[in-house]
């Protein structure tokens, strides 16, 4: 990541505003009135914003906070409510009418208790905290003791005392302690102790007056002492399922100076009792706790969490309690995340948060044994039996799922991995799909470094993803951020600093304190973001923890995923050398950084001897020396050795302007190990850099397009590893800046973040002959590179004299050979036809490679035509390329699938035709208007179809279709 993303993930998760003075007109807000809230900026750090101020609104329905909210539940800035300013003043206000029922879409027989409420810049890096919450209606309450949503260690057989008042004269209490009632009154004024108390119990007091009812909740947890007990042998962190007895599991949590942990689960109705309290191993500085569960069912899903206590000189802000899911989570349930992902259906058969936890708040752990468990899949012999590509061989191709297709999941990937396929590559990239915060995110803001992502789909899917590719001879590397965990994270989270009682680490200041011994305090480099992990603790309580965890989580993607390489993001940032904004100490050479990095390394290699493993350094000074060590490390023959990310996107961009270009950098003839790439997830897109800035082609986008070819052939076929990035190979000029509104924007909002449109399909790229022109290229040049030797063990020269005229020569011999053996490109970017010395190195038969056409040298500095933005590749000997060229027809799909209605096709079809399973046709489509025509199959019974869509040319596709 570069500074600037990391500089917006830093603002986002540390701006913290106190929310200023916020009233409402009546004052008192009734249910079934309107309401105007009115909020003033002044004294809070809002004040100096001068865009638009959105609120992010619902309402508390029977006792649930943030309900019904308006716009979005993933913060949106077009779709919440706008906040009007009054005049030129600091007052804003917001209008609700006719009537809040009416307003939040809430049926009349609930009950409204509060608006709930959050003000935010338009970028979403400014808002208030903590959040709003205003009273609605006559009847409100306070719960004295204990406070609100609290939960408090005590003593077995020690007393609770519950108080508390409401307005508008008496109503009826009801105290529920695990769910039985234990008291009731009539009064304005309630107090009860409840004596005696040797269990765990979860309290609600229930108050109501009218129809309106609160539902205030807190809890007690009995301090169960310490069991002391040696961990069985073999146990590791996490969940340790029985190989023999499906009825059983064994969880393992290092939680060092912590004082007892409980496990609290769908198995114990979450109300543990002594029999959940985890023993502690202690023996030689373990810190270790255990818990042995049984009388599980094979194959029910249950759902965890730890409730992590400290009664022992707990640091000041350190909550004493805390909920959190299991950091080794494999599988996590979200009660903010997962309700949009049911809804959007993405993610079948995913068990209901409020379901499987009722009661419960933030992350849980899925846990389930038996052969049928979701984490279960078959492998096909192309995946157990897949062999890499040579690094030298390796064409990535870097994806973001949230933006490669309309559906944000793995199954587009698979709908289109004809579109991979047909490009050639050999290697795709996956932006982080670990476990993030939202639903909507690059990735890089991890929190459970095990789990997939469900947004994008089950993990099956991702699985299914993966086998589909080694079948296509794809390796499927991953872009990994383990520099770092946000706020979810339990490993932030069990030695947070909360001193505002929210339930998460503070905004500002300190987020963890001293004891955590997974993360810094504060960042030991230049580039922080998020909590920064620190791998180099070796010494105090528990010792080296992060080395298991970092373990962990590279077989989990080996094994469990069959996962090819890792992209490790903001390598610089694994030092402890430097402090915090250092940015001459973090672009030193730091041999703690080196050795942590090889240690890694070889944890990697020791589960795959021949894993791609890719550093994102990006080196400068010192830290480049690094870079030729890692590249240099445990190298033999092309099974170890580290590569590089090698950002070359201002060259790039000069060229497809016609200006002077140094491309020298792209690769390293010594090494041959840098990723060399003229566009990524970081970068500008040199096309949008060569329409907008000064030079040649500013405002001209054919004649960008049609440079790209020209570009692909002094990139793509330089010997070593190459990159492309999203679309690049369809020549996408669309900024990277591009907002959710369709402006480009770089400051106040940076939308670099933001969701991407899908013009590639939307606008049917395929269809555009010069956008197809550069992808059929590229295929080709991919194909010659993978084939050909003289790429693999060839030496490399470029000449860079000539402005917009760069060359590139690529040759494993100076002298004509029974093989290719040299190749060279000579290119055009200028606005007239260049028409020089071609500079053959030797006389003969010559060969176009992309058309193997011949020509006959007899000169070798014969003039050569090269038109206005050509190229030519010229090799000694033909080739053999695949001869088919990108066919629209094969990179159709259908979707829903499966559907109980209709579908819709992608692309354009001129006719459709249904056979059953027996091959009879069933129904046909003849006249087909758009792209958008929904193809109604409402009337076939449920079962298998064979669709065939056939275009313009007569090519047909053959897809299968489930109607259910």
């Amino acid at each position: 990541m570069k500074k600037n993303y990391l500089a917006l993930l830093i603002l986002m998760m540390l701006t913290h505003l106190s929310f200023g003075q916020v009233t409402t007109s009546p004052t008192t807000v009734l249910a079934d009135q309107a309401a105007t809230i009115t909020f003033n900026k002044t004294g809070t750090g809002l004040a100096a914003y001068t865009g638009i101020i959105y609120a992010y609104i619902g309402v508390t329905v029977n006792g649930v906070r943030f309900q019904n909210i308006k716009g979005s539940s993933v913060f949106n800035s077009p779709l919440q409510p706008q906040m009007t300013q009054v005049g030129t003043t600091s007052n804003y206000t917001l209008s609700i009418s006719p009537d809040l029922y009416t307003y939040f879409g809430v049926s009349a027989s609930n009950s409204i208790t509060e608006i709930c409420l959050v003000l935010r810049s338009a970028d979403a890096t400014l808002q208030t905290s903590p959040d709003i919450f205003i009273p609605v209606g006559a009847f409100q309450y306070t719960l004295s003791t204990p406070l609100l949503n609290s939960s408090t260690i005590i003593a077995s057989n020690s007393s609770v005392t519950v108080t508390a008042t409401n307005t508008n004269g008496a109503a009826s209490y009801t105290l529920f302690a695990n769910g039985v009632s234990i008291n009731t009154a009539t009064t304005a004024s309630y107090s009860y102790t409840d004596t005696g108390v040797t269990v765990n119990k979860n309290y609600e007091l229930r108050i109501t007056q009218g129809v309106t009812t609160f539902n205030p909740k807190f809890s007690v947890i009995i301090n169960p002492g310490t069991t002391s007990a040696a961990i069985p042998t073999g146990l590791t962190d996490g969940i340790n399922y029985n190989p023999t007895d499906p009825t059983k599991a064994t969880l393992v949590l290092n939680a060092p100076t912590k004082s007892f942990i409980y496990v609290a689960g769908s198995f114990n109705n979450w109300q543990p009792g002594a029999a959940y309290a985890m023993k502690k191993d202690t023996a030689s500085g373990s810190t270790k706790y255990w818990l042995e569960l049984t009388g599980l069912t094979p194959g029910q899903m249950y759902a965890y969490q730890y409730w992590v206590c400290d009664v022992v000189n707990v640091p000041t802000g350190s909550p004493a309690i805390v909920k959190t899911a299991d950091p080794y989570s494999k599988l996590v349930l979200s009660p903010f995340d997962d309700p949009e992902i049911i809804t959007l259906g993405v993610y079948p058969g995913l068990p209901v948060y409020n379901d499987i936890a009722p009661g419960q708040q933030r992350e849980v752990t899925v846990l389930q044994t038996g052969p049928t468990a979701w984490w279960n899949y078959t492998w096909s012999a192309a995946t157990t039996n897949f062999v890499k590509p040579k690094k030298k061989d390796l064409t990535i191709y870097e994806v973001l799922v949230r933006d490669f297709d309309a559906n944000k999941t793995y199954q587009d990937l698979i709908n289109r991995i004809d579109y991979f396929k047909n490009l050639k590559i050999n290697a795709i990239q996956l932006m982080p799909v670990m476990e993030f915060e939202g639903n909507e995110s690059w990735g890089y803001n991890s929190v459970f470094h095990l789990a997939a992502d469900k947004r994008y789909g089950p993990p099956a899917k991702l699985k299914e993803f993966i086998d589909l590719c080694h079948q296509n001879g794809i390796a499927v590397i991953l872009d990994i951020a383990l520099n770092h965990v946000f706020g979810r994270s339990p490993l932030e989270r069990m030695w947070m600093l909360d001193t505002d009682n929210d339930g998460w680490a503070n905004g500002t200041g300190f987020r963890t304190s001293t004891e955590n011994p997974y993360i810094n305090q504060t960042a030991t480099h230049a580039y922080g973001v998020g909590s920064d992990i620190n791998h180099f603790r070796t010494s105090g309580p528990g010792g080296d923890v992060i080395t298991p965890y970092v373990t962990a989580t590279i077989k989990t993607w080996i094994q469990d995923y069959k996962i090819d390489g890792f992209r490790w993001d903001l390598t610089k940032g694994f030092t402890n050398s430097c402090t915090s904004g250092d940015e001459t100490c973090t672009n030193s050479y730091l041999a703690d950084r080196v050795l942590k990095l090889k240690q890694y390394a070889d944890i990697q290699w020791s589960f795959d001897p021949n894993f791609l493993v890719i550093f994102e350094h990006l080196g400068t000074g010192g830290s480049a020396t690094e870079e030729t060590e890692w590249a240099n490390y445990l190298r033999s023959g092309d099974t170890k050795g580290i590569m590089l990310w090698r950002k070359m996107t201002d060259p790039y961009a000069n060229l497809l302007k016609g200006n002077y270009a140094d491309l020298s950098g792209v690769a390293d003839a010594t090494t041959n190990r840098f990723v060399g790439y003229a566009e990524s997830h970081d970068e500008e897109r040199v096309g949008y850099k060569a329409f907008n800035e000064a030079g040649q082609t500013q405002g001209n986008l054919t004649k960008i397009l049609q440079r790209f070819p020209a570009l692909g052939a002094v990139h793509l076929l330089v010997p070593g590893p190459k990159m492309i990035w999203h679309f690049a190979d369809l020549g996408n000029t669309a900024s990277l800046w591009t907002c959710n509104n369709g402006n480009v924007s770089y400051t106040a909002p940076d939308c670099k973040l933001d969701t991407k449109p899908q013009l590639q399909w939307t606008n049917n790229w395929l269809g555009d002959a010069n956008r197809l022109n550069i992808y059929n290229s590229w295929a080709k040049m991919i194909e010659l590179k993978k084939n050909e030797d003289v790429f693999e063990n060839g030496s490399f020269a470029w000449n860079l004299s000539a402005t917009g005229s760069p060359r590139l020569d690529v040759w494993t011999s100076t002298s004509q050979t029974a093989a290719l053996s040299y190749v060279f490109v000579r290119t055009n970017f200028s606005d007239n036809t260049l028409n020089t010395g071609a500079g053959f190195p030797f006389t003969g038969t010559w060969y176009n490679l992309m058309d193997n056409t011949s020509i006959n040298v007899t000169d070798q500095n014969m003039n050569i035509a090269i038109e206005s933005g050509g190229y030519r590749v010229y090799g000694n000997k033909q080739v053999t390329l695949g001869s088919s060229q990108f066919d629209f027809a094969s990179n159709l799909y259908l979707f829903p699938n499966p559907t109980s209605q209709s579908f819709t096709i992608n692309g354009q079809v001129s006719k459709v035709e249904i056979y059953s399973i027996t091959g009879q046709m069933v129904k046909s489509f003849n006249t087909i208007p758009s792209e958008e025509y929904q193809f109604d199959v409402n009337d076939l019974s449920n079962g298998v179809y064979l669709v065939k869509a056939i275009d313009n040319n007569n090519s047909v596709k053959s897809l299968k279709l489930i109607k259910q």
